[in-house]
């Protein structure tokens, strides 16, 4: 029987997630390289900017790499009195805590994922990746076309089928311990919330053959083999890999995220219109149960994008989305591919100790 590492032309079951805003070509490349698959979340980018970082990461390797999009529809129609009472509780915080941004209104709310999709078929990654919704059957099929293989993003056994059904080569199962958004299609808000370990053999059922990759709170190599024995056929770590240089997370991110308590790891809406994981700091408290009053994704990610990026350049960690996984704390700063030789022997060693004698 053919591997999924086989099948992806990579020579680990270990995946980088794709993660929209901290993963670079250079991460990509640099996992790559050492023996897994790199990959870059382009969600936010316009389709120009999706090819110049396939590009830039095909000239630091000639490895295999994938590209991950949200899927969505063109046009967002917010609610603009919504939007409105949005832009004055946001420049009010940002007045507050003293940063020189403020909202604005956007020409456009998010790039086109009909745009984007078309210039990820012409960027040609060997996998792309998608999360928020199924792709269509002609999507499905211009990926084949082109020789992409496709990882669609669950995180129910329902949503794990109907990405079988609809002829992934491989799902994600994203378990609520997996830092960032949730790449849910079928329910709605912050449900569900099932725990990685219970997912993956009920994801295992549902996808009649399909490999089952497992995502959310995975920090090494004996966690992979963890995922291994309950049925996944590879393993995808974000926060693992949001300290490494090449993660492009702001660098007093990077320092919260070695000092984060677990329990201070929540569900937020209140960045971007759509749950994620990640750190319960000064922003989410600020808006502490305002977030149903807020726009939905991706009209609340554009709102909030210059506080964020103003935040960042002030070095105000406590202002930005500290997206992160369940074990953050357990991140190790070091190069991308130092980080892929330490989870590759830790899973040799973890196998070894489970062997039998």
């Amino acid at each position: 029987m053919v591997s999924l590492a086989q099948q992806l032309s990579i020579e680990h079951p270990l995946i980088q997630a794709p993660m929209a805003g901290a993963s670079t070509p250079q991460m990509a490349a640099a996992v790559a390289e050492a023996g897994g698959l790199g990959s870059l979340g382009v969600g936010y980018a316009e389709p120009q900017a999706i090819l110049e970082q396939a590009a830039q990461t095909r000239a630091l390797t000639g490895r295999p790499f994938a590209l991950n999009l949200f899927v969505l529809p063109d046009e967002a129609a917010p609610d603009m009195a919504a939007v409105a009472r949005a832009r004055e509780r946001l420049d009010a915080l940002m007045e507050r805590e003293g940063l020189d941004a403020r909202t604005t209104l956007p020409a456009r709310w998010a790039p086109r994922f009909s745009d984007q999709f078309a210039a990820l078929c012409e960027a040609r990654p060997a996998v792309a990746s998608f999360a928020f919704d199924l792709l269509t059957s002609a999507q499905m099929q211009e990926l084949k076309r082109c020789d992409i293989r496709v990882i669609g993003t669950a995180t129910t056994a329902a949503e794990a089928r109907a990405w079988a059904e609809r002829g992934a080569d491989a799902v994600c199962v994203q378990g609520a311990e997996a830092g960032g958004h949730r790449g849910g299609f079928l329910h709605a808000g912050e449900t569900p919330l099932v725990g990685l370990f219970a997912l993956i053999p009920l994801a295992v059922a549902a996808c009649d053959g399909v490999p089952v990759i497992a995502a959310g709170g995975i920090m090494d190599g004996a966690g992979m083999l963890a995922a291994e024995v309950l049925g996944a056929a590879a393993s995808q770590l974000g926060t693992a890999f949001l300290a490494c240089p090449e993660s492009a997370a702001a660098e007093a991110w990077k320092r919260d995220l070695l000092d984060a308590e677990d329990h201070r790891v929540a569900t937020i809406r209140s960045f971007s219109g759509r749950a994620a994981r990640g750190l319960r700091n000064r922003y989410v408290e600020a808006l502490e149960g305002s977030a149903d009053e807020l726009p939905v994704y991706p009209v609340l990610n554009a709102l909030t994008a210059p506080l964020r990026r103003a935040a960042a350049a002030a070095g105000r960690a406590d202002l930005v989305s500290e997206w992160c996984g369940q074990a953050a704390a357990r991140a190790r700063p070091q190069p991308a591919a130092e980080l892929v030789a330490r989870l590759m022997h830790e899973y040799r060693l973890a196998r070894r100790a489970v062997a039998p004698h």
